[in-house]
């Protein structure tokens, strides 16, 4: 490359103090200062890069080795991922010709130390290193340099590597749409509608197949609300589709897979894939919906580290996708990958996920790490999504709301009604989605649809989080004063959370009183309403208070995620599992009959006339 001159980009230092509750540290690509990169190419250092082309039989992802070499090696020494290949300053865009170069283009989308697996590094200044890259559409390289990450000086770089079809349609993702016998599949590729025309192939199982088109969207940096994600951390998303596969019928095997029509005639390809239609409303079967939040993700190969998120994140994949043909349904409540304005992470994040969510529905909620950024509309004014303010959550997966940017929306599956809130946009009586919320649960059938659940990011009902103890509310201040007589009136059986990294359940409780003494075999009337934090997906845990509440069950500080089983229309199993073993660590059931749900407990029933 030699000593080309980088152009600058401002880069908007994040410092607003986030809640502790969701405090992580910084993202790691953060730490790269890519405002004080500076070139000091040496002679006799180099890095090369193998294979130099990748997915020759269609893979998406590949391992790669460098062997590279410095004459001056340090341990601070690292290795920079970068794609597209060229990130010098002839690719970026001059905002401000009297701030000078040089300057890095970009933050690399991901990157390890030279002595990684080359412990001897710094005394023979030589290493290897191997890394997992998936298709992200361009080409990749790899960059050497010193300084370590506060102070980068770029030593040397690689050869160039691409896949052989960069623009491949990868990474499908199923999410149920807005009538119960439709599945939605979306995915990316680097073809827009002026070079291919986008569809699904699919059919059931065994018999004949159809085309359905798709949509396609997409957005420049002038969408980011700020930085880093519209400066180092942008990253060009290359093209979100999605079809919409109708008229399914209840619980049939389908077989679908991805295709595109260029402009010559040839179509390419994706690999074959798989689901089950949803059962219809009402529909007496065997019905399995796991829960968590705030998974985040993580690099199988060890780059990125971050607070230890391999364990927990991965583990949590790992288990999902050892279980999965005893999952009918995924929701992710909030939190996905905490890309935090490094949009490079969002790809990484849908091919962790590529074996659940191209088999399985996979739903999301929006989180804190999503949607926030101040003078934006969301309900706090802080800075936790890095400038993305949702585009990016909104457009990478489908949701049947019915504005893409307030992620709210109702859910029928089978005897399951699922009314999923978005807790960055104000929830408070009398706010737009508050109506949402009051309609999901009042025009649910429960002869019907017998099981009522409610999910959210933020907490909303109770948490025992010492950040949320500390504050004397014990949940998000508002959260139940609000929503409480709506749990109550509905008679809404369980509440999920994420935003809080640990495990926790409540008793049936109303107004901060336990309405069942019973713990684990609930028979009858509930009389209040069970809340389950579940954000312990991935993110770094987060710690208990001491003080004890009379109406904490269990609590748990580690990484799992929980699982709803109804049997039938009066038998609900919820279980707790570790995402380290899959093993359940906590559990109970309700048993009920209609006329359970009819009864009359407090603030649930209207007034009542002595006429006959």
């Amino acid at each position: 490359m030699g000593e080309s001159m980088f152009v600058s980009l401002s880069f908007l230092m994040l410092c607003t103090m986030l809640q502790r509750v969701c405090s992580h540290g910084d993202q790691p690509l953060s730490k790269v200062a890519v405002h004080k990169a500076t070139v000091s190419l040496l002679d006799l250092a180099y890095i090369k890069a193998s294979p130099a082309i990748l997915g020759q039989e269609g893979q998406t992802v590949e391992w790669i080795t460098l062997e590279y070499s410095s004459p001056i090696p340090s341990i601070d020494d690292w290795i920079g991922v970068f794609s597209p290949a060229n990130f010098s300053a002839s690719t970026c865009p001059k905002e401000n010709r009297r701030v000078y170069p040089p300057l890095l283009c970009s933050a690399p989308i991901k990157y390890q130390y030279a002595n990684y697996s080359s412990p001897l590094y710094k005394v023979h200044g030589k290493g290897f290193l191997k890394l997992r890259l998936i298709n992200q559409r361009s080409d990749f390289s790899f960059a050497l340099f010193s300084g370590g990450l506060s102070s980068p000086k770029l030593v040397a770089v690689s050869n160039k590597i691409a896949f052989a079809n960069p623009n491949a349609p990868v990474y499908p993702r199923l999410a149920l749409g807005k009538s119960w016998n439709e599945m939605t599949v979306t995915w990316t590729s680097g073809y827009g509608i002026s070079d291919a025309e986008p569809f699904v192939q699919w059919g059931p199982k065994g018999g004949d197949h159809m085309h359905s088109p798709a949509e396609t969207l997409t957005f420049t940096s002038d969408s980011m609300c700020g930085s880093p994600a519209r400066t180092v951390g942008w990253r060009d998303p290359g093209y979100i589709h999605t079809s919409h596969l109708k008229e399914l019928w209840p619980n049939r095997l389908y077989e679908y897979k991805i295709g595109h029509k260029l402009n010559n005639g040839t179509f390419i390809w994706s690999g074959n894939y798989q689901f089950r239609a949803p059962p219809f409303p009402g529909q007496k079967s065997l019905q399995r919906v796991l829960i968590f939040g705030d998974m985040g993700k993580e690099e199988v190969d060890g780059s990125n580290e971050y607070n230890n998120f391999q364990h927990g994140s991965i583990n949590t994949t790992l288990q999902l996708i050892q279980d999965l043909e005893n999952v009918d349904v995924v929701f992710h409540i909030g939190d996905i990958c905490y890309a935090n304005g490094y949009l490079s992470q969002w790809d990484q994040f849908t091919a962790q996920v590529e074996p659940i969510a191209s088999a399985v529905p996979y739903m999301i909620a929006s989180g804190n790490h999503e949607r926030d950024w101040p003078g934006t509309g969301s309900f706090y004014e802080n800075m936790d999504s890095g400038g993305e303010c949702g585009v990016l959550a909104q457009t990478m997966f489908y949701t049947p709301a019915s504005n893409r940017a307030k992620v709210w929306y109702s859910i029928d599956y089978g005897m399951f009604r699922f009314c999923i809130a978005d807790t960055e946009h104000d929830w408070r009586e009398g706010t737009e989605q508050y109506k949402f919320i009051e309609h999901c649960f009042a025009s649910v059938d429960r002869q019907k649809q017998p099981w009522l659940i409610f999910l959210a990011h933020r907490v909303l009902g109770y948490s025992s989080c010492i950040c949320y103890a500390e504050e004397g509310s014990f949940a998000e201040p508002m959260g139940r004063e609000s929503l409480q007589k709506l749990w109550q009136k509905y008679k809404v059986d369980i509440a999920v959370y994420g935003h809080v990294h640990n495990y926790e359940r409540t008793c049936p409780i109303y107004q901060n009183i336990c309405t069942n003494e019973e713990k684990h075999h609930y028979k009858g009337t509930l009389k209040g309403t069970i809340h389950i934090v579940a954000g312990g997906g991935g993110a770094s845990l987060s710690t208990f208070t001491s003080l004890k509440t009379k109406w904490s069950i269990f609590k748990d500080y580690d990484y799992g995620f929980v699982k709803l089983t109804a049997f039938d229309h009066s038998n609900l199993l919820f279980e707790y599992k570790k995402s380290r073993d899959g093993k359940v660590y906590d559990s109970f059931n309700i048993s009920r009959d209609y006329r359970d749900i009819l009864a009359c407990t407090m603030d649930s029933c209207p007034s009542i006339t002595m006429a006959s």
